[in-house]
């Protein structure tokens, strides 16, 4: 047992299986060994930015049951407030960075567990180093590209939801002799799709890592169809662009534009090249709920658990992460020093090559 303390806990970013099974985590841990008090902040970091802050009690019995096995987030999550650039009402962007320190103070908080992407990591940081914030951060994301650790919360649970797409596509690409291509997320790196496509028996995998040729992945589709098979799968992740190398963009409902559109872009090509009838699937938002993997659930019980003891020895400033088998805890500005891609030299291109998929080049 330490000392009375009074922590809090958000969940910054989009949402992703597994982040209940953090704040699970951590308030067993806070709560159950080390007798302390925990708030969540609701909606990430606006909660703090509310006068006065939008927070619940975490207490233990909240988590006597189902609660690990949800997807989303109990404490909801928001991935449009940075306090360093924050959206007023009426469209102006303003710094308001101090009131998130002043919803911390108000609370009466020492520490607070940050789960989030390498956004959330770069404000967290920001803010612990401007305010002295006693913070640890939690790397989650379903595109797993955190600087500093193989695995962040919600990947393998993405992962799962891809290749059973891909199980349930193969059977009617087999009965209609189609090429069905699947379009997965991951933003700027291609973890979802190669692992995916992997497990998923894809005949071709394109990520944005890997620049492709169209010529040679029409011929490995042909290759496919006049081997014996009347069917072929194609995963390709949503950054790839065009054979040209532009982007494929696509606007939301804010007029902002997002990675989206890649599959239709190459079913039409596929076809205008090789003849064959494609049919194109956009997994989109499926990847990001759902039921957590055991994968997921134990990496972030994992997380939570070594983030409080973090706390508790006095050693803020810090991101966990997993390494070889193990939790490790790297120094938090770390976790936003960029995006950690797919190593094209790495045992998983060298895997896909092996088997025999067609990678682009």
């Amino acid at each position: 047992m330490t000392e009375k303390r009074h922590i809090g806990v958000l969940t910054g970013g989009g949402d992703c299986s597994g982040l209940n099974a953090v704040i699970r985590a951590v308030v067993r841990r806070a709560v159950g060994h080390h007798g302390w008090r925990v708030t969540g902040i609701l909606d990430g970091t606006h909660g703090l930015l509310r006068d006065p802050p939008a927070v619940m009690d975490l207490t233990l019995d909240l988590f006597s049951g189902e609660v690990l096995r949800q997807g989303g987030t109990m404490l909801g999550a928001a991935n449009k407030g940075d306090p360093f650039d924050y959206p007023g009402p009426d469209g102006v962007r303003s710094d308001r960075s101090q009131d998130f320190i002043k919803g911390y103070r108000a609370l009466g908080l020492d520490g607070l567990v940050g789960v989030g992407g390498d956004g959330t990591m770069r404000i967290l940081s920001r803010l612990s180093e401007e305010g002295g914030i006693s913070v640890v951060g939690i790397p989650k994301t379903i595109d797993n590209d955190v600087p500093g650790t193989e695995y962040a919360v919600g990947f393998a649970t993405a992962v799962n939801t891809a290749v059973d797409a891909l199980d349930r596509l193969q059977p009617t690409a087999a009965s209609h002799h189609r090429v069905m291509i699947l379009e997965v997320m991951g933003r700027d790196a291609g973890h979802i799709a190669i692992n995916a496509g992997i497990a998923g028996g894809a005949d071709v995998i394109l990520i944005p890592e890997i620049p492709y040729d169209i010529e040679k992945v029409a011929t490995k589709i042909r290759d496919v169809l006049e081997g014996g098979r009347s069917h072929a799968l194609m995963v390709c992740s949503e950054a790839v662009g065009t054979a040209s190398g532009k982007a494929v963009w696509r606007p939301d409902e804010e007029g902002k534009v997002r990675y989206g559109g890649v599959g239709h872009y190459l079913g039409e090509e596929i076809h205008r090249l090789t003849g064959a009838e494609t049919r194109v699937t956009v997994l989109g938002h499926v990847q990001r709920g759902g039921i957590p993997t055991s994968r997921d659930r134990i990496v972030a019980s994992a997380y939570g658990v070594r983030a409080v003891d973090l706390l508790a020895e006095g050693n803020a400033g810090r991101m966990v992460g997993w390494r070889q088998h193990g939790v490790i805890d790297i120094p938090l500005r770390d976790g936003a020093s960029g995006a950690s891609v797919v190593d094209v030299n790495g045992a998983l291109v060298k895997t896909a090559r092996g088997l025999g998929i067609c990678l682009g080049n």
